[in-house]
């Protein structure tokens, strides 16, 4: 739409769609006049109207078709309101003034003097664009706004516009408000481009480093009087702290875990440290104890927990987001950045991966005195709780980790770090990924050199070669050294004993075959048969002559040896890069071979999941199966048996609805 202004008056000459093709002004006059006459005899036609028509006619006519035109062609109320108010001017003028006789159909507008009569009556869209900036900024008194008024959220005129177009406006409002609720979401997930940013080469982490430090675990809470413990049959009150023991393993008397001869060991042991000595006196004996009232009292907490309303799970959803927003992120050089974990872990019994040797061991509470808090000197310093203090506040930027402190089991130190998506982690990240693809430029070389190796006349570097073997094949961990009863017997590449492989000559219709079975890290088993070539073969052979089963595989090797080796083959290499890069080259290998561009977005799901778990295969990514999982895969085929009932129905149906047809041949059985 277009509004053709003429003149220091602002009487609204003509409204109508433009076209966008050569010769527009023309072009428009010719609908309005006959195609005879030019636009030289324009004044000759104005004299001819005016003897055909009547001034009142004319009138008539004219605002009769105008409105015809209003109608079909302008939606916008505010124009209308606009052309409205210029009637009234031009009929208030009119009183005044002779008014100009009808021109092609339409009223004549009133001309400034200095205007030439002969000036062109059609204007391209670009002049008409600034005659009417001139005439608003001319006559800013008189302007009436338009877009504007909708702007101003205090003028007059946006009220007027507000009882005309309510709706309008309320679209524009939620618009804001969605715009504005689209930005706050954003906000957060605008991303730190730290990887455009350069490194520091000092070996500094960070330049500055605030946070408000962990979340501590909530204190213990007593038993109600009504839950009670006894030990050989008697009532028995205990001590506040040999209380909140006992109810650690109150709390697994469901799971086979206190079944363990080396838990229930073990917990009695620490147990008996938190009783007072009177305590110690009497209760001697596990078995003689009753922690039965105990373990109902927490399953019936557990199931008003589940059974809680919407208003109280709200609750607790609002306090732990409140906890997120005030301990969950820290500053790092002027970034917001992710906290991992931020809560230190509560005390309780330790149960490990496997048969750990200390399962049942009381994890014990850990108090701001054992935390060591690290931030910048020149950040606000994270508080401890009233009436404690750190065990130290340190301020060292060459290390990653926000809080530490030493758990009582290992005597191993836990970190509160960041959260994978911060800068640290991802530089770590990118730095373990931009090795692997230096490795896949060389691998080849180091692969032969590792075949050469298998013929060495040193025994050491057979087993090396053979070892990198397997950690290149099978994507096995390297293995590191550990002390004896101090963890689960698990091994890797550098610590399989004889026990562990079996060799068979020929099996299942292959050739050298060579079968594993170990515990890997966290005591995943890993049982694997795999055909490897002749020379891998005969030197096993060599390594397990006058063997003991216990006795090491690679007696001549560990982890610290090979990769030694290894970076002396490429800078930053070790025995976990052949694992980083194995996977990766798998994961594009059967993204390539599963995937097309033309699948749809689930179908190239599927691809992704499938090519992954090729993937998890090879690194022996799995989990100890849970408790629950026999009932959730009947459950599982429970659902599938049901939609296979229902497939079977729907065709039926479809069948059915087909022979129906046939036979009726109407609208009705078609659809």
């Amino acid at each position: 739409m277009a509004v053709i202004w003429r003149g220091n008056t602002q009487d609204c000459l003509y409204q109508d769609t433009i076209s966008s093709g050569g010769g527009n002004s023309h072009k428009h006059k010719d609908k309005y006049k006959d195609k005879e006459h030019k636009h030289k005899d324009h004044k000759k036609d104005r004299e001819r109207e005016k003897s055909k028509y009547g001034n009142s006619d004319h009138k008539e006519f004219s605002e009769k078709k105008h409105r015809e035109k209003e109608r079909i062609k302008h939606e916008d109320v505010s124009t209308d309101r606009h052309k409205d108010k210029h009637k009234e001017k031009d009929h208030r003028k009119e009183e005044i003034k002779p008014k100009k006789e009808k021109e092609n159909g339409f009223a004549s507008p009133h001309r400034v003097k200095t205007e030439p009569d002969n000036d062109h009556f059609y204007h391209s869209p670009k002049s008409l664009k600034r005659q009417r900036d001139n005439d608003e900024t001319e006559f800013k008194p008189k302007k009436i706004k338009l877009e504007n008024d909708r702007v101003d959220k205090k003028g007059k005129k946006r009220k007027q516009d507000e009882d005309i177009k309510p709706k309008k406006t309320q679209k524009n409002k939620k618009g804001e408000v969605a715009d504005g609720k689209k930005k706050a979401k954003k906000e957060p997930e605008e991303k730190w481009k730290w990887w455009e940013e350069e490194r520091a080469t000092d070996g500094s982490k960070w330049r500055f480093l605030e946070h408000k430090g962990p979340v501590m675990a909530a204190p213990y809470e007593p038993l109600p009087s009504k839950v009670r413990f006894f030990y050989d049959g008697k009532q028995m009150k205990l001590a506040p702290q040999a209380e909140e023991v006992a109810t650690f393993f109150a709390k697994m008397l469901d799971h086979e875990y206190t079944t363990k001869d080396a838990f229930r060991k073990n917990f009695f042991k620490d147990w008996r440290k938190e009783m007072t000595s009177e305590e110690k006196s009497k209760i001697t004996d596990l078995k003689k104890c009753n922690f039965n009232e105990m373990g109902e009292y927490f399953k019936a907490q557990s199931e008003a927990r589940k059974a809680m309303t919407k208003d109280d799970k709200l609750k607790i959803k609002v306090e732990n987001e409140r906890l997120l927003q005030e301990y969950g992120f820290c500053i790092m050089d002027n970034h917001k950045e992710r906290i991992a974990n931020f809560r230190i872990e509560p005390p309780g019994l330790f149960r490990g991966r496997g048969d750990h040797p200390k399962m049942g061991m009381l994890k014990r509470r850990i108090r701001p005195e054992d935390i060591i808090i690290n931030c910048s000197k020149d950040s606000k310093h994270p508080k401890p709780p009233p009436g404690t203090k750190w065990k130290e506040l340190r301020h060292d930027n060459k290390v990653t980790w926000l809080v530490s402190w030493t758990e009582s089991i290992q005597g191993s130190i836990k970190y509160i770090m960041l959260n994978p998506s911060s800068r640290i982690k991802g530089e770590k990240d990118w730095q373990k990924y931009e090795t692997a693809r230096n490795l896949k430029k060389c691998v080849d070389r180091l692969r032969n050199q590792y075949r050469e190796d298998w013929k060495s006349k040193e025994m050491r570097i057979r087993q090396r070669a053979v070892a990198l073997y397997f950690i290149d094949k099978l994507a096995l961990r390297a293995g590191n050294e550990k002390e004896e009863g101090e963890s689960a017997d698990t091994v890797g590449c550098c610590s399989l004993r004889v026990e562990h492989i079996n060799l068979y000559p020929e099996k299942d219709g292959q050739e050298f075959v060579v079968e594993f079975d170990f515990l890997g890290k966290d005591s995943i088993r890993y049982y694997n048969k795999v055909p490897v070539e002749k020379r891998v073969f005969k030197n096993l052979q060599l390594f397990m002559e006058n063997k003991q089963p216990e006795d090491d595989l690679f007696d001549r090797l560990n982890t610290s040896i090979l990769n030694k080796h290894l970076q002396e083959l490429m800078d930053g290499l070790t025995a976990k890069v052949f694992r980083t890069y194995n996977a990766s080259i798998t994961l594009q290998q059967q993204l390539k071979e599963l995937t097309s561009p033309d699948e749809n977005l689930p179908a190239k799901i599927l691809s992704y999941n499938r090519a992954n778990r090729a993937v998890a295969i090879l690194c022996n990514h799995q989990r100890a199966p849970p408790k629950t999982f026999e009932k959730s895969m009947q459950n599982l085929q429970t659902k599938i048996d049901a939609k296979k009932d229902q497939l079977s129905d729907a065709k039926r149906d479809v069948k059915s609805a087909k022979a129906d047809l046939k036979v009726r041949r109407d609208e009705k059985s078609k659809k």
